[in-house]
């Protein structure tokens, strides 16, 4: 992580004007680092579990998105948008306790499409889901 301050850096900037949405705010998604080029939140698992104990599958997804489409976003530009047209995940861990931290880095960052990969680990630094998501840029729609 660079020595600026959060509102410093352009990324983390981009992201204190913009908001992260309503979903990442109530399941305390907290972006750490934000570019284009890599994308870093946390989330705790206590208050998004199944009711088995273990981080539920779909907050492993929230997490996912909240992070690939904020950085196709910002990768997208003042006059565009990105919204997400394919995601899927692959759990292959079980987080109980503590934090899980997602890694988002892009794929292919394309003209119209970007494609990013989210690896989100717990706190032992064991790999508990691989995320995939596209997202569609176009032009922001005229109000």
């Amino acid at each position: 992580m660079s020595d600026t301050t959060p509102t410093e850096d352009p990324g983390m900037r981009y992201l204190i004007e913009r908001g992260m949405g309503a979903l990442a705010e109530k399941m305390n998604i907290e972006f750490t680092e934000f570019s284009v080029e890599r994308s870093v939140a946390t989330m705790p698992v206590e208050g998004n579990t199944q009711p088995i104990g273990l981080l539920h599958g779909g907050a492993y997804v929230v997490l996912g998105e909240s992070l690939g489409s904020m950085a196709a976003n910002l990768y997208a530009g003042a006059d565009r948008v990105a919204v997400g047209v394919d995601i899927n995940a692959t759990h292959t861990g079980s987080a109980t306790s503590g934090i899980v931290t997602g890694v988002c880095t892009p794929i292919h960052l394309g003209r119209t499409l970007t494609v990013h990969e989210i690896v989100v680990t717990d706190e032992r630094g064991r790999r508990c889901s691989t995320i995939r998501i596209t997202n569609l840029i176009k032009d922001k729609p005229s109000r």
